[in-house]
């Protein structure tokens, strides 16, 4: 299980991301790192609590520890597909700006540090997944991972689940 880090040494994003640690795990093919510092806990995936009315891609509600927080489908979010619930799937507990919630993804495989050399700026691409909440791509070997800056989307006004963080 992963401790709880501070958000105050969390530099924004850009040139800053490199040197840095990132949980790295999987949607679909692809491959995708945030900031560690961002995550509370790796859980596995237990059934939630629907919300009647709320957008598709979250999933419900989970009680932690006497805490109800919300949990984001990752794979509905961005459009990948009918989600399966496997024995890999996890829920990684993210503390963004003191609000506690869950992200259903895949799997999640390691914790990678990546080098200053290591981090290409983002393309422009027009997919699902919009490019405003990428940090950039970390290359390490022959992987490539996809750097979400977790606080701008977790704070977007369509997840709707933060107030918009003070600049």
């Amino acid at each position: 299980m992963l401790q709880s880090h501070s958000s105050s040494t969390n530099a924004s994003a850009g040139k800053e991301a490199a040197g840095r640690e990132f949980l790295a795990f999987t949607l679909g093919s692809e491959e995708y790192g945030i900031d560690i510092l961002k995550v509370q806990e790796i859980r596995g995936y237990e059934a939630v609590t629907r919300i009647a009315n709320a957008p598709e891609f979250i999933k419900g509600v989970i009680n932690l520890r006497g805490i109800i927080i919300p949990v984001v489908d990752m794979r509905i979010k961005f459009n990948l597909g009918t989600p399966v619930y496997d024995q890999f799937t996890v829920v990684i507990i993210l503390n963004i700006s003191g609000r506690i919630m869950g992200m259903v993804v895949d799997s999640v495989s390691d914790v990678t540090t990546l080098s200053p050399d290591q981090v290409k700026p983002a393309p422009e691409m027009g997919t699902a997944f919009n490019s405003d909440y990428m940090i950039g791509l970390g290359t390490v070997d022959e992987r490539m991972l996809i750097l979400v800056d977790i606080d701008k989307l977790m704070s977007s006004g369509e997840m709707g689940l933060i107030e918009n963080l003070a600049s």
